[in-house]
């Protein structure tokens, strides 16, 4: 595998994780750690066989039982709120399918 697509993805990755944990703790500092406790989570549908799937998976993402490579949590905030994960979530997804072409879902589940 190429360095060069180690060091994009994992630039990409580490810097969007930056701007998950910086919108979740912006939506904990105006909401607070209150709703509903669950876990939010970020999916890109991309084979873990690719060039692309091989540089994910040696940055933190594992692979899905249901298809894809999945980071759970990544914004690392060690909150209960859904609605705090899901921001860091949706922010994570958005940066992920705008920086590396690919397209990333956020999802989310109560506990």
């Amino acid at each position: 595998m190429s360095k060069d697509i180690l060091d994009i993805v994992a630039f990409t990755v580490e810097v969007g994780r930056a701007v998950a944990h910086k919108a979740a703790r912006d939506f904990l500092a105006t909401h607070g750690d209150r709703d509903a406790c669950g876990f939010a989570w970020v999916t890109v549908y991309e084979k873990g066989s690719t060039k692309l799937g091989r540089a994910l998976l040696k940055n933190g993402f594992r692979k899905e039982y249901g298809g894809g490579l999945t980071m759970w949590n990544p914004s690392g905030l060690g909150v209960q709120s859904i609605n705090v994960k899901e921001e860091g979530a949706e922010a994570f997804a958005k940066f992920l399918t705008e920086h590396l072409g690919v397209k990333a879902y956020a999802h989310s589940r109560m506990d």
